[in-house]
Protein backbone atom coordinates (compact mmCIF):
# COMPACT_ATOMS: atom_id res chain seq x y z
CA UNK A 1 0.00 0.00 0.00
CA UNK A 2 1.68 3.40 -0.97
CA UNK A 3 0.48 6.08 1.40
CA UNK A 4 0.50 9.64 -0.44
CA UNK A 5 2.33 12.80 0.70
CA UNK A 6 -1.28 14.19 1.41
CA UNK A 7 -2.62 11.99 3.56
CA UNK A 8 1.28 11.42 5.60
CA UNK A 9 0.57 15.08 5.60
CA UNK A 10 -2.68 15.49 7.04
CA UNK A 11 -1.86 13.00 9.31
CA UNK A 12 1.00 14.81 10.62
CA UNK A 13 -0.94 18.54 10.83
CA UNK A 14 -3.82 16.62 12.62
CA UNK A 15 -1.25 15.08 15.23
CA UNK A 16 0.52 18.08 15.73
CA UNK A 17 -2.85 19.92 16.23
CA UNK A 18 -4.26 17.15 18.85
CA UNK A 19 -0.55 17.46 20.63
CA UNK A 20 -1.01 21.49 21.15
CA UNK A 21 2.55 21.63 19.18
CA UNK A 22 2.31 24.91 16.76
CA UNK A 23 3.68 24.78 13.44
CA UNK A 24 6.53 27.47 14.64
CA UNK A 25 7.65 24.72 17.45
CA UNK A 26 7.66 21.92 15.30
CA UNK A 27 9.86 23.64 12.78
CA UNK A 28 12.42 25.29 15.65
CA UNK A 29 12.36 21.31 16.59
CA UNK A 30 13.20 19.88 13.30
CA UNK A 31 15.86 22.79 12.73
CA UNK A 32 14.41 23.54 9.33
CA UNK A 33 12.28 27.38 7.98
CA UNK A 34 8.58 27.85 8.62
CA UNK A 35 7.95 27.82 5.12
CA UNK A 36 9.40 24.44 4.64
CA UNK A 37 7.62 23.09 7.93
CA UNK A 38 4.25 24.42 6.71
CA UNK A 39 4.72 22.86 2.93
CA UNK A 40 5.12 20.12 4.35
CA UNK A 41 1.73 19.80 6.56
CA UNK A 42 0.51 21.72 3.06
CA UNK A 43 1.66 18.53 1.02
CA UNK A 44 3.52 20.77 -1.24
CA UNK A 45 6.86 18.88 -0.31
CA UNK A 46 7.80 15.41 0.72
CA UNK A 47 8.57 15.06 4.18
CA UNK A 48 12.44 13.19 4.66
CA UNK A 49 11.99 9.78 6.64
CA UNK A 50 14.65 11.31 9.04
CA UNK A 51 12.12 14.25 9.69
CA UNK A 52 9.19 12.12 10.41
CA UNK A 53 10.97 9.86 12.79
CA UNK A 54 11.79 13.26 14.65
CA UNK A 55 8.22 14.20 14.28
CA UNK A 56 7.18 11.16 15.57
CA UNK A 57 9.53 11.25 18.51
CA UNK A 58 8.39 15.15 18.99
CA UNK A 59 4.62 14.14 19.19
CA UNK A 60 5.44 11.22 21.10
CA UNK A 61 4.09 8.72 18.60
CA UNK A 62 4.94 5.97 16.23
CA UNK A 63 6.39 6.64 12.34
CA UNK A 64 3.85 4.09 11.56
CA UNK A 65 1.20 6.30 12.62
CA UNK A 66 2.08 9.00 10.95
CA UNK A 67 2.68 6.43 7.84
CA UNK A 68 -0.65 4.84 7.51
CA UNK A 69 -2.78 6.23 10.58
CA UNK A 70 -2.81 2.68 12.49
CA UNK A 71 -1.09 2.89 15.72
CA UNK A 72 1.16 -0.36 15.97
CA UNK A 73 -0.18 -3.33 18.20
CA UNK A 74 2.23 -6.00 18.28
CA UNK A 75 4.44 -6.22 21.39
CA UNK A 76 6.65 -9.84 21.01
CA UNK A 77 7.14 -9.81 17.16
CA UNK A 78 6.01 -8.81 13.40
CA UNK A 79 6.15 -10.18 10.17
CA UNK A 80 6.48 -8.34 7.42
CA UNK A 81 5.88 -10.71 3.76
CA UNK A 82 8.10 -9.83 0.78
CA UNK A 83 6.35 -6.74 -0.71
CA UNK A 84 4.03 -5.80 2.25
CA UNK A 85 5.67 -3.09 4.26
CA UNK A 86 4.19 0.08 4.13
CA UNK A 87 5.47 1.89 1.05
CA UNK A 88 6.09 5.60 1.21
CA UNK A 89 5.52 7.87 -1.83
CA UNK A 90 8.76 10.05 -1.79
CA UNK A 91 11.30 11.52 -4.08
CA UNK A 92 11.51 9.97 -7.58
CA UNK A 93 15.15 8.77 -6.66
CA UNK A 94 14.09 7.23 -3.41
CA UNK A 95 11.26 4.73 -2.25
CA UNK A 96 11.37 3.48 1.05
CA UNK A 97 9.51 0.44 2.27
CA UNK A 98 9.20 0.33 5.95
CA UNK A 99 9.47 -3.03 7.84
CA UNK A 100 8.59 -3.21 11.04
CA UNK A 101 5.98 -0.40 11.60
CA UNK A 102 3.63 -2.57 13.51
CA UNK A 103 5.78 -3.01 16.01
CA UNK A 104 5.05 -0.96 19.44
CA UNK A 105 7.88 1.09 20.92
CA UNK A 106 10.65 0.30 18.24
CA UNK A 107 13.73 1.25 19.45
CA UNK A 108 14.94 1.63 15.48
CA UNK A 109 12.73 1.99 12.24
CA UNK A 110 13.79 -0.54 9.33
CA UNK A 111 13.57 0.41 5.56
CA UNK A 112 14.14 -1.22 2.04
CA UNK A 113 15.33 1.66 0.35
CA UNK A 114 14.89 1.73 -3.74
CA UNK A 115 17.53 4.39 -5.01
CA UNK A 116 16.42 5.16 -8.27
CA UNK A 117 19.73 6.86 -10.97
CA UNK A 118 19.24 10.14 -11.92
CA UNK A 119 21.84 13.22 -13.27
CA UNK A 120 21.99 15.21 -10.61
CA UNK A 121 23.79 15.05 -7.41
CA UNK A 122 21.48 14.36 -4.43
CA UNK A 123 20.64 16.94 -1.64
CA UNK A 124 22.15 15.70 1.51
CA UNK A 125 20.59 15.57 4.82
CA UNK A 126 20.98 14.82 8.49
CA UNK A 127 18.84 13.44 11.65
CA UNK A 128 19.94 12.48 15.12
CA UNK A 129 20.87 9.43 15.53
CA UNK A 130 22.68 6.90 14.32
CA UNK A 131 22.18 4.82 10.86
CA UNK A 132 23.03 1.81 9.26
CA UNK A 133 22.56 1.00 5.56
CA UNK A 134 23.48 -2.63 3.81
CA UNK A 135 23.38 -3.16 0.29
CA UNK A 136 21.01 -5.74 -1.31
CA UNK A 137 20.96 -5.13 -4.67
CA UNK A 138 23.23 -2.87 -7.52
CA UNK A 139 25.88 0.01 -6.30
CA UNK A 140 25.71 2.78 -4.37
CA UNK A 141 27.96 6.38 -4.17
CA UNK A 142 27.40 7.14 -0.83
CA UNK A 143 28.11 10.61 0.48
CA UNK A 144 28.75 11.58 4.07
CA UNK A 145 30.90 14.54 5.63
CA UNK A 146 33.27 15.47 2.91
CA UNK A 147 33.84 11.58 2.01
CA UNK A 148 32.26 9.86 -1.15
CA UNK A 149 32.41 6.01 -0.93
CA UNK A 150 31.14 3.54 -3.11
CA UNK A 151 29.26 0.50 -1.73
CA UNK A 152 28.49 -2.69 -3.94
CA UNK A 153 25.96 -5.72 -3.47
CA UNK A 154 26.87 -7.27 0.04
CA UNK A 155 28.94 -3.90 1.71
CA UNK A 156 27.37 -1.54 4.46
CA UNK A 157 27.87 1.26 5.75
CA UNK A 158 27.60 2.08 9.70
CA UNK A 159 27.17 6.06 10.67
CA UNK A 160 26.60 8.89 13.13
CA UNK A 161 23.42 10.24 10.62
CA UNK A 162 23.80 13.70 12.56
CA UNK A 163 26.14 14.43 9.82
CA UNK A 164 25.14 15.71 6.39
CA UNK A 165 24.97 12.63 4.06
CA UNK A 166 22.94 11.18 0.61
CA UNK A 167 23.33 8.46 -1.86
CA UNK A 168 23.04 8.05 -5.51
CA UNK A 169 23.01 4.61 -7.78
CA UNK A 170 25.77 3.99 -9.96
CA UNK A 171 26.00 2.41 -13.81
CA UNK A 172 22.58 4.11 -14.29
CA UNK A 173 20.43 1.21 -12.38
CA UNK A 174 18.72 1.44 -9.23
CA UNK A 175 19.98 -0.12 -6.00
CA UNK A 176 18.26 -1.19 -3.20
CA UNK A 177 19.51 -1.37 0.44
CA UNK A 178 18.30 -2.23 4.27
CA UNK A 179 18.67 0.84 6.36
CA UNK A 180 18.33 0.89 10.03
CA UNK A 181 18.17 4.24 11.15
CA UNK A 182 18.38 4.14 15.28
Amino acid sequence: MAETIEEIASRVREMRELSKVTTEEMAEYLKVPLETYSSYEEGKSEIPASKLIEIGQRLDVDMNLLLTGEEPRMRIFTVTRRGEGVEVERRKQYRYQNLAGKFLHKKAEFFIVTVEPRKEKPSAYSHPGQEFDYVLEGSLKFFIHDHEIILNEGDSIFFDSSYRHAMEAQNDEPAKMLVVVM
